[in-house]
């Protein structure tokens, strides 16, 4: 039986469907807003694994190109790998889910959902987040939701819930918020410098949507709700559990609090090993080890915790305000265009940027449309920054925490009309304790000043945490530049990127609902003041663009008629062709007549220019050109005075006395100036060497 309810949103409704569509999966629902849609799937798998410890969660978003009445570009026709974009909007709708699922209910969940049309107006991430999250509330899976997203924009001192494309395009913040009725759990976005105070407006303004979606969602859940399936607890306690605490704590408490991460590790590692050789005949049996696993990490949980909240003394023996050592290096590379070494504390990313050409832009083919971006970020985890052995291939993750990086640095990078290259930087993770993203957003900003890319301010960025205690958190800390342990153990992660007048990026996975606006305060001011000090650090180092790599591309740029375009090109690119091969560089037309010459070196570059003009332009009277002579003749000598443009220069016209021979004056291939005379009815040119030597003479 079919299922709907709707919500007014201005003149358009919002609906949620069920019943008619994908009736086979554990839930379906088919999401519309104006004319983007979305089919949203989750299903759970018929194997039941007891005493599960993490979520198998997966969510696949995927965008069909019919969707948007378009064919797949490229020799196959057909959507192929998850685009960056699916990834982004997956992880999207991941994060504020995941902690919602039971453990104990020991199935695999997939969600799936599609977007199956869209209008160009209005995204469809968001109504994919609301989407997949009724699909999961009107299933017979657990799920302890519903949840819902929001995007803001502030645009011109206003805020805009859920604005189009096209508004967003002019905003000076655009955040996107999920959480429960209860309080938001997720928050991503960028801006253009904003205020702290101007993004707490935005998350309040957020809730207020989401709590009506999440409604929406129990309203369709009454209609047509399934009853949900049972869980599969562990029926087993630990034996000993008691006995085992009180041996642990104290040895786990001396290792936890050790300086440096693999001292602590190696440390606690010890410790567990001591700990489980004693009850060696208990840990056999499976169950048992995984719950003395478990139990280790709650002792973790329970020390550090304590630490913070009642003496305020992480287990690195910081301060809950204090930043980690920072030294920042530039140069580290002696070929790339620009390299920097940002290390804080046990993380360390090596930063390096490549300068190209318009040629080298990332190209977007998708259901938005096609797109090209010329600041293009890339951030790398290899196994080896943790110490481990594994894989070298990019993951969700990467490109999530690259993303981040990227719309950081993003708002302060200069458009192409100021500096014509396209920006590729690239942050290989060299070593990681906490906040390698972070690490990113400050490399990557030295790196582009060490390549000599104008910023226009510079950008730092800092991962902020939450410890908490108490039903409405009555008591609290926050801490500054957080660790990977503080990270797993706190209640919050809350990544702020921006320079000194403002944020421009920022990320933040709340694993508690409610955060009062108080909290979330005080998190961003002391964030601010974090930002500050990183910077004053970072500046130190480099404070203005360096001079641009002579390994780079030599850049020349010039307008010329837009009906001179076709001229320039030629029949089948003839004429462009040549000009690249002959000066070995590479040119680029714009549709108003903007022509980029990149070369080699700036000899080639100014060559090249040279010769476009030549091509493009006309001849003026009265003007004096550098001519190259072509032909000697009884009468006079034919001269070069543009690429491709000849005139006459008659022997009368070489000197004031009488000339007997054109070569008693001239040679072939000599350089000499000429004035234009005239152009004559039939377009030729008529020069004069002398006039041009006389009126250089005068000067």
């Amino acid at each position: 039986m079919v299922q709907r309810v709707t919500y007014k949103i201005g003149d358009e409704e919002l609906i949620l469907e069920t019943g008619k569509i994908g009736k086979q999966a554990n839930g379906c629902v088919y999401a519309q807003f104006s004319g983007t849609a979305v089919i949203a799937t989750v299903c759970a798998s018929g194997t039941v694994t007891e005493g599960m410890d993490y979520v198998p969660v997966t969510v696949d978003y995927n965008e069909k190109f019919y969707a948007a009445g378009k064919i797949p570009g490229g020799f196959v026709k057909r959507e192929g790998r998850p685009k960056d974009k699916e990834i982004l909007v997956s992880r999207l709708i991941d994060r504020p889910m995941r902690p919602l699922f039971e453990m104990a209910f020991g199935r695999e969940i997939q969600i799936v959902p599609t977007c199956v049309s869209t209008d160009g107006v209005h995204t469809p991430d968001i109504l994919a987040v609301i989407a997949s999250s009724a699909a999961v509330t009107i299933s017979d899976i657990p799920f302890h939701g519903p949840v819902a997203a929001c995007r803001v924009a502030y645009i011109d001192g206003e805020y805009v819930v859920n604005p189009t494309f096209q508004q967003i395009e002019k905003a000076k913040l655009e955040i996107v918020v999920a959480g429960t009725a209860e309080g938001f759990t997720m928050v991503e976005g960028g801006a253009h410098e904003a205020s702290e105070d101007v993004m707490l407006g935005a998350l309040e303004k957020a809730q207020e949507f989401i709590t009506q979606m999440c409604r929406l969602q129990e309203e369709l859940q009454k209609k047509a709700g399934k009853e949900k399936l049972p869980l599969a607890p562990l029926d087993v306690t630990l034996q000993n559990a008691a006995e085992i605490e009180n041996e642990a704590t104290p040895l786990v408490k001396e290792a936890s609090f050790k300086s440096g991460k693999m001292a602590r590790s190696a440390a606690v590692k010890a410790v567990k090993k001591q700990i489980s050789e004693k009850y060696a005949a208990q840990l056999e049996d499976p169950v048992q080890k995984k719950l003395f696993d478990a139990l280790f990490d709650d002792i973790q949980y329970k020390l550090l915790r304590k630490s913070i909240l009642d003496e305020g003394v992480r287990i690195d023996g910081r301060k809950c305000d204090e930043i980690r050592p920072i030294t920042c290096e530039i140069g580290v590379l002696p070929r790339p265009h620009g390299s920097a070494l940002f290390t804080r504390g046990e993380t360390q990313s090596l930063a390096v940027t490549t300068l190209g050409t318009a040629l080298d832009e990332q190209i977007y083919d998708d259901i938005d449309g096609d797109r090209s971006e010329n600041f293009i970020l890339h951030y790398n985890f290899p196994p080896y920054s943790v110490g481990e052995v594994g894989r070298l291939a990019t993951g969700r993750r990467e490109i999530g925490h690259g993303n981040l990086a990227r719309r950081s640095l993003a708002p302060m990078v200069p458009s192409r009309e100021e500096f014509p290259y396209t920006i590729r930087v690239v942050s290989e993770i060299m070593e990681s304790n906490g906040s390698s993203s972070q690490a990113s957003t400050c490399g990557g900003c030295l790196s582009m000043l060490a390549a000599g890319v104008p910023m226009k301010k510079m950008v730092a960025g800092i991962a902020m945490g939450l410890i908490t205690d108490g039903p409405k958190y009555e008591k609290y800390k926050i801490l500054s530049d957080i660790l990977g342990e503080e990270d797993h153990l706190g209640d919050m992660d809350f990544k702020v990127a921006g320079t000194r007048d403002g944020i421009t990026g920022f990320q933040m996975d709340i694993k508690i609902a409610g955060v009062t606006t108080e909290i979330m305060k005080k998190a961003m001011d002391q964030a601010r003041e974090g930002r500050l000090h990183i910077l004053s650090i970072m500046e130190k180092c480099i404070d203005k663009p360096a001079p641009i790599s002579q390994f780079a591309p030599k850049i020349l740029s010039m307008k010329i008629p837009i009906d001179k375009i076709g001229v320039l090109i030629g029949p089948a690119g003839k004429n462009i062709k040549a000009l690249c091969a002959d000066y070995d560089v590479t040119i680029n037309t714009e549709d108003d007549g903007t022509v980029t010459i990149y070369g080699k070196t700036g000899d080639a570059a100014e060559r090249a220019k040279k010769a476009v003009k030549g091509i493009t332009e006309d001849p003026e009277v009265g003007a004096i050109y550098n001519g190259t002579v072509k032909r000697l003749m009884d009468f006079g000598a034919f001269v070069e005075i543009l690429p491709g443009k000849e005139g006459l220069c008659h022997i009368s016209k070489l000197s004031r006395s009488r000339v007997n021979k054109v070569s008693d004056v001239l040679k072939e291939g000599q350089q000499i100036p000429v004035k234009l005379l005239e152009v004559d009815k039939m377009g030729r040119l008529n020069l004069s060497y002398i006039d041009a030597v006389e009126a250089q003479e005068k000067k």
